[in-house]
Parts: C-alpha cells; sequence; structure tokens
C-alpha cells in the first residue's frame, strides 16, 4: 500500500486545458462565397447608372438617388435593399449553395406582399480560368430554370436569357443585367458610405 500512494503521489498532473479566449475572431474563411460581401454588412452606399443600353423612354431611374444598403448579413445569406428614390420594392439576396453564390431577386408592394414577378436569378456560373484583362471579383448568374418558367408564364420571354452579374473589388460595388440586345450596369462608390435608408418594404 506504500508503494502505491508512493507512485501516486510522483505521478504527473494532468494538464490543464488552454483558457478560452473571450474576444477570439475566427479566421476568414476564403471557401465561404459571401466574404467579398461580409466586409460591407451594415454599411449603405450611393449608386448611379453607368450603362442602359437601349434607354427606355419611362426610365424608372431617371433622376432619382440610387442607394444599396447591405442590410442583413447571415451565415448562408445576405441581404442587399437597392432602393430607387422612394421605391423600397427591390432586394437582392445572395445565398451560400455548394460553395457558390446563389442571386435571387426578392420585389415586394408597399404592404409587404410578393410581387408577381420575384424570387428570380440564378447559380454563379462556374468560374473559369483568368485571362488577361478579365475582371477579377466578377460572378454572373445566368437565369435558372424556375426564373425562366416564371417569364414565361408571366409573358416575359425576353428575359428567358438574362444574365445578371456583380463585380466586387476596394472601391466599387456594380450590379449588371446583360442579354441580347440589353445591358444595364449600376456602380456604387464603396470608398463613401452614406446614410442607411429605410428598411425596405416587406422588412
Amino acid at each position: 500500500m506504500a508503494f502505491l500512494l508512493a507512485l501516486s503521489a510522483c505521478a504527473a498532473p494532468a494538464p490543464k486545458p488552454a483558457p478560452a479566449t473571450p474576444n477570439a475572431v475566427a479566421a476568414p474563411n476564403p471557401a465561404d462565397p459571401l466574404q467579398r460581401l461580409r466586409p460591407l454588412c451594415g454599411k449603405a452606399y450611393a449608386g448611379r447608372v453607368v450603362v442602359d443600353t437601349p434607354k427606355s423612354a419611362d426610365d424608372p431611374f431617371a433622376g432619382k438617388p440610387l442607394i444599396m444598403h447591405v442590410r442583413e448579413c447571415g451565415l448562408i445569406e445576405i441581404r442587399v435593399p437597392f432602393h430607387v428614390g422612394e421605391d423600397r420594392s427591390r432586394t437582392w439576396v445572395f445565398g451560400a449553395h455548394d460553395g457558390q453564390l446563389r442571386l435571387k431577386h426578392d420585389h415586394r408592394h408597399a404592404d409587404g406582399s410578393p410581387d408577381a414577378l420575384t424570387q428570380y436569378g440564378g447559380d454563379q456560373r462556374a468560374p473559369g480560368v483568368q485571362h488577361p484583362g478579365e475582371i477579377a471579383g466578377r460572378y454572373e448568374f445566368p437565369a435558372d430554370a424556375y426564373s425562366q418558367d416564371m417569364f414565361r408564364k408571366l409573358g416575359r420571354e425576353v428575359s428567358v436569357p438574362n444574365v445578371w452579374a456583380v463585380e466586387i473589388d476596394a472601391q466599387r460595388f456594380v450590379y449588371e443585367l446583360a442579354r441580347p440586345g440589353r445591358l444595364f450596369r449600376v456602380e456604387f462608390d464603396l470608398t463613401q458610405p452614406v446614410a442607411p435608408p429605410p428598411p425596405p418594404w416587406g422588412a
């Protein structure tokens, strides 16, 4: 018995677990498809139309302030309302899906009810090898099957070949809509945040 007590007394104490660091912040995950948007969370930026071809006679953007607000940032979804003057009907919804981005358009009426034309968009086109002159931080989203079916049902066949795109760098955020015979681009200045606008309709 004395031998066992002596052996026990000589045994090395079990190592203590390292103390938790309450303010530790996880390192950015390079595989996170939303990583370029996350630094913008909570901020709003003014924009301007830089390309609108062909220009429509009843241009809904003419003479109106354009504001994007990176308003809601979740683990797998970031919601970005796009305000056109007093019109708060538009929200871009960026989601993480199978390691890539998905873009959807959430359109609402002033009472918060969904518009007939809503939730259209698509998944990020698989990126290829970047060539000289191509833009880094550009993501393209061809219209998915759901969107194409909805366009046809609503008599919007012209929108079936839609490809949306966003471009993000340290200075600007660009939203683009392209299809044969149509190109629309809005550019936002990320170097000059503005006061956040009111919530979008339906928020």
